[in-house]
């Protein structure tokens, strides 16, 4: 997580020669995923998708959401393998306000819904509240990249902190390949997919 942060100061601070495009806070996307929860004994990799979209307006502020689903098959040495099915929502405002022709400060507050199901017991969920500041810097007029110090509590997080660090390139206007990873002390997720961008 420290490099994360290294890399979120090394961008708000680079002066970037490069002419750089707008960043866009309207878009859908969706991906693969992959999320990997460090637990006693052995590693849960959920895989599966995400879908994520934001929508700008007033300028500075944007209304952002998301949904991702994973599982995993869970073999046991004592009988049939047991499905286990995660799934997290998110819902949130955000703010971002230029600090130079390239680089954009961002803030953000969020809400998330987490739950898993294990097969053959009973169903976990809780409620979380998110914060999270970071950059946005456009490194020439076909990438885009950011990073994000997060701060989360509530039922399944426990005032826990994380870093986020994504990237974007842009094929045109619209389509861009789109790659993002959230690092914490007991949860990592991996995300790639496509963004259209408005």
């Amino acid at each position: 997580m420290k490099k994360l942060l290294v890399l979120a100061l090394t961008l708000a601070a680079a002066p970037f020669a490069a002419t750089a495009g707008e960043h866009s806070y309207t878009y859908v996307e969706l991906d693969a995923n992959r999320q990997v929860i460090e637990s006693t004994g052995s590693d849960l990799d959920l895989d599966g998708f995400a879908v994520k979209g934001s929508f700008e307006f007033a300028e500075s502020f944007s209304v952002f959401g998301g949904y991702q689903r994973g599982e995993e098959s869970l073999r046991s040495n004592f009988g049939p393998s047991v499905d286990f099915t995660g799934e997290q929502a998110h819902i949130g405002l955000g703010y971002h306000h230029g600090v130079s022709d390239s680089t954009d400060l961002l803030v953000e507050v969020s809400y998330i819904k987490s739950q898993a199901d294990i097969e053959g017991f009973e169903v976990i969920d809780g409620d979380d509240g998110r914060v999270s500041v970071g950059v946005q810097s456009a490194l020439g007029e076909k990438v885009d990249a950011w990073v994000k110090a997060n701060y989360t509590d509530g039922d399944v997080y426990d005032s826990e902190f994380s870093a986020t660090a994504g990237l974007l390139v842009k094929f045109n206007k619209t389509w861009g390949l789109v790659g993002e990873i959230e690092a914490g002390d007991d949860v990592t997720n991996y995300g790639i997919g496509v963004r259209a961008s408005f």
